[in-house]
């Protein structure tokens, strides 16, 4: 390979180097704190959902869903993924 090849592909590498640590790297970082928030929701913690949806979270189970009260005695089942943001956290028992 001489030297003209290789400085025509110099840009292509240059602009998918950018592109990484300015959009896929970012990105990267975004997902993996998402999905440790979603790990960390506990029973108590209040949660709104990517739907809107604000309400307390009243059982956790083991098949990817949480099982939230958004008013007295109304429940709903949503998916774990869903979780926007945990609004306030409860302590861990003792």
């Amino acid at each position: 390979m001489d030297v003209g090849a290789l400085g025509q592909f110099l840009p292509l590498i240059l602009i998918f180097a950018i592109m990484y640590f300015l959009l896929i790297r970012p990105q990267q970082k975004k997902v993996k704190e998402h999905q440790a928030m979603v790990d960390a929701v506990r029973r108590g913690d209040q949660v709104i959902t990517q739907g809107g949806l604000i309400g307390k979270v009243v059982k956790v189970k083991d098949d990817g869903e949480l099982e939230v009260e958004l008013a007295e005695n109304v429940k709903v089942r949503v998916v774990k993924a869903t979780i926007a943001q945990v609004l306030s956290k409860t302590e861990p028992a003792k």
